[in-house]
């Protein structure tokens, strides 16, 4: 394989394995398939298993270590004074044993109130090593280890008892860069910079006898700059992405609570134009297309987003089809013992990434251990049988532990 099939084989495949399965293509017909596309898909992969357990939703649910991926602004309302995970994912382990998403999160309360919170993670993911291109004998030119990663840095506030509002700094690298000696194409690392705003809402109505949680939220991902991997010649959008849920918690009996949640997501990245969309027969149907290639490629960032609600070849119910919808819940004994499922839809013609999950916990003081394992509903789906673990460390525990908490 010559290094520009390589390449292009490893872009196709972040693309297809983080936001559009190319085995869905199969199943409908091809003027109906129009996933949106972006650059840097893999920030799109749920890192955590707890999240993932109950059908990738996180938007609504009560604050936990990993809340920074799903909505930041929950940290104000942690119970905990701070915390750590560590998340890992072999990716696509039916296929291939070296691609793996690692994740590092933490965040620590600010202050005496109570009432703010820094919070920070580090999310790395690797497609192994990777051969690129041939000499005429055969030889390997060049191994390369392609990789992307996502640093970020957030704060959290309370602007009343039951709402608070999070803010995310993001600096991101996708690294698929090499050098061809022998067909002299070169491709550099994309580089990007990128902001989170949230809103979590949080109250505690009585249901009969019961104190019951209900709480929404909301969370925009990734605004920010375009990224290149040929030197500024094409740009691609950030999976900017804007996430809705809610949840309600109520208790089964002593002990015992059940919650269940939806998130509503939807990509905020404007539709790419189609050929097929144009009468490419006639002169003016090719300057239409032309024209409105040209606008999609210099469009802004911000644009883009208010774009992206109307720019739908198939009009409002295409818009409609681009909304994914996860729905699950989660069983807790004395918030020890967890037990999670769920379900995630997305429409065939947007990629069908549609599958169930499943997910159990353990806690204690110190430490609590989550996984979580995906089925999906398409047996061709390269994402079939996903695992995911993720390891927390409380750090009011670790300081009771040690008899350094202040009381």
């Amino acid at each position: 394989m010559n290094a520009n099939n390589r390449l292009s084989f490893i872009i196709l495949s972040l693309a297809a394995i983080s936001s559009i399965s190319a085995y869905a293509k199969n199943d409908i017909k091809d003027n109906d398939f129009n996933p949106v596309n972006t650059g840097v898909t893999t920030l799109s992969i749920t890192p955590d298993a707890r999240g993932s357990g109950m059908g990738n939703l996180g938007a609504a649910t009560d604050p936990d270590i990993n809340s920074q991926f799903w909505n930041p602004a929950k940290y104000a309302f942690a119970y905990s004074n701070g915390g750590a995970a560590i998340s890992y994912t072999p990716w696509l382990r039916k296929i291939v044993n070296d691609i793996f998403l690692a994740d590092l999160t933490g965040y620590w309360k600010l202050g005496s109130g109570d009432n703010q919170a820094l919070s920070a993670s580090f999310r790395y993911f690797s497609l192994g090593e990777v051969t690129v291109g041939e000499s005429t004998t055969g030889a390997t030119v060049q191994t390369i280890n392609p990789y992307e990663f996502a640093l970020d840095l957030g704060y959290s506030r309370k602007l009343s008892e039951k709402f608070s509002m999070g803010v995310v700094l993001r600096y991101i690298l996708s690294d698929l860069a090499y050098d061809d000696s022998y067909s002299g194409e070169s491709n550099t690392a994309a580089n990007a910079f990128s902001v989170d705003l949230s809103g979590y809402y949080v109250t505690y109505p009585m249901v009969g006898r019961n104190e019951c949680q209900f709480s929404w939220g909301f969370d925009i991902s990734n605004i920010g700059t375009k990224v290149s991997y040929d030197h500024g010649t094409n740009y691609a959008f950030l999976p900017t992405n804007l996430r809705l849920g809610t949840q309600f918690m109520f208790p089964l009996a002593d002990y015992n609570t059940l919650s269940i949640g939806l998130d509503l997501n939807k990509l905020l990245v404007p539709t790419r134009p189609r050929e097929r969309d144009y009468d490419m027969d006639s002169i003016e149907g090719q300057t239409e297309y032309e024209e409105a290639l040209e606008k999609w490629e210099t469009m802004s960032p911000i644009t883009g987003i208010f774009k992206s609600f109307s720019d739908a070849p198939g009009g409002f119910s295409e818009e409609l089809k681009e909304i994914n919808v996860s729905f699950g819940g989660e069983y807790a004994y004395n918030q020890q013992f967890f037990a999670r499922m769920g379900y995630n839809y997305e429409n065939q013609s947007k990629g069908g990434r549609s599958y169930f999950t499943f997910g159990a916990g353990f806690a204690l003081n110190v430490v609590r251990l989550d996984a979580s394992y995906m089925l999906a509903t398409a047996q061709s789906s390269p994402l079939d049988q996903t695992l995911r673990f993720t390891l927390s460390f409380d750090m009011d525990g670790i300081q009771d532990l040690f008899g350094k908490r202040k009381r």
